[in-house]
């Protein structure tokens, strides 16, 4: 049981360091209100506010994306189980081209 113990926790380090070594630091201005909300959450669950916020900014980030919308063009671009699957002309394959564009130049 230990042996299995000190593996999970070895992999949840390993897991930790690369999330970190990925991590970038960006400006960020919020309303005071906001402020006081995040400190709020860092108190009650003893959390770092960077960590609080950067958690926020990545549901939120993962939400959005969820959300665009697809919207089918003219094209056929594929068939899955004998439907025809349409080229998206939605924001998403922007988005997706946009963040392709900007890991390139880093």
């Amino acid at each position: 049981m230990l042996s299995t113990s000190l593996k999970n926790l070895l992999t949840q380090w390993e897991a930790d360091a690369r999330i970190k070594a990925d991590l970038v630091s960006i400006p960020v201005a919020v309303t005071h209100a906001d402020a006081i909300k995040i400190e709020a959450l860092a108190e009650l669950y003893t959390l770092p506010k960077e960590e609080i916020t950067a958690q926020l900014l990545q549901v939120a980030l993962d939400g959005i994306e969820e959300q665009m919308p697809y919207i089918p063009g003219p094209k056929v671009i594929r068939v899955e189980e004998g439907d025809e699957i349409y080229e998206d002309i939605g924001p998403m394959p922007k988005y997706l081209e946009l963040q392709q564009a900007l890991q390139e130049k880093k």
